[in-house]
């Protein structure tokens, strides 16, 4: 089983960076739609279900921190900490269940766009989608390569390409036959399991459109597909992430406000705050174990 210095499991989203030790590379563009979808989403909903429970808004917006997209929304502080404990449990927990809900609505648009490619496309291989930073396969493959064998393997489907590549060791040297030419590379180990092969690629399946009635129209359902992951992934992970119980996440507010029914402040706050110390390690460690 891999260990955390091999798989963390807290990783920073940054949309466009590679963050080392994860496996996960979100895209710019699809990165920071769903980013904006995800904070503007969340700051609203608890916007919105204060006013439901009859807390002022003192202020309101939207804002561009360099090229991250945000939202804010700031209620009335004393009115919200005199507000009934019911009341100020769903103004914590409307942001999250707002980004767990968008995920759903993203993953169930996921299935429909999914669902309309086969009836435009088939399957033609895979393609390089992305080359890992220092590398085996840097300076040597490139993005948008069509991969069509493996030391004389054929890879007509992603099964075929997953079959052959999880086959190889560290320091084999391997010929990869593109559309593009023939390339030999030496493995290096894989971050995950030292004992596997490491190309330094992400690939994706490669589609041929085999119905044109539409034109190049259909190729824009990749596009939504791609989009729609990625908010759901992002709305989901971190929507769940803030329902923690650390302060100053809201589930670290919400783990107050449930010990308040039974013990007195002077008794839930330390334990709040105890807890949320050490989860906060866990996470600093999970992130920085990351770079190591």
């Amino acid at each position: 089983m891999p260990s955390v210095f091999e798989t963390p499991s807290v990783s920073i989203v940054i949309p466009g960076v590679d963050i080392p030790g994860s496996q996960i590379y979100v895209p710019f563009v699809y990165g920071l739609i769903a980013l904006a979808t995800v904070l503007v989403v969340h700051e609203f909903s608890h916007g919105i279900q204060a006013i439901g429970e009859k807390i002022p808004i003192k202020s309101i917006g939207l804002l561009l921190f360099a090229i991250i997209p945000g939202a804010f929304v700031e209620p009335d502080e004393e009115k919200l900490k005199k507000a009934k404990r019911s009341s100020k449990l769903r103004v914590y927990a409307a942001g999250s269940i707002a980004n767990v809900t968008l995920a759903l609505i993203a993953l169930i648009l996921l299935s429909l766009v999914s669902a309309g490619i086969p009836q435009f496309f088939e399957e033609d291989g895979i393609a390089v989608d992305r080359i890992v930073p220092d590398s085996p396969s840097e300076g040597i493959l490139k993005e948008g390569m069509v991969l069509q064998e493996i030391d004389n393997h054929r890879i007509n489907d992603s099964q075929a390409y997953v079959d052959i590549v999880s086959s190889f060791s560290p320091r084999d040297n391997v010929e990869v036959k593109t559309d593009q030419g023939t390339y030999h590379i030496t493995l290096a180990k894989n971050p995950n399991n030292e004992s596997v092969g490491f190309f330094g690629i992400q690939a994706n399946k490669h589609f041929e459109l085999i119905n044109d009635s539409w034109g190049p129209l259909p190729w824009i359902l990749f596009e939504l597909a791609e989009l729609f992951q990625w908010i759901s992934m992002l709305n989901l992970g971190i929507g769940l992430f803030n329902l923690l119980p650390i302060k100053p996440l809201d589930g670290g507010y919400m783990l107050e406000i449930l010990l308040s029914y039974k013990l007195s402040e002077r008794q839930y706050k330390p334990i709040v705050n105890a807890l949320s110390m050490v989860l906060a390690m866990v996470i600093v460690f999970s992130i920085v174990a990351g770079f190591l």
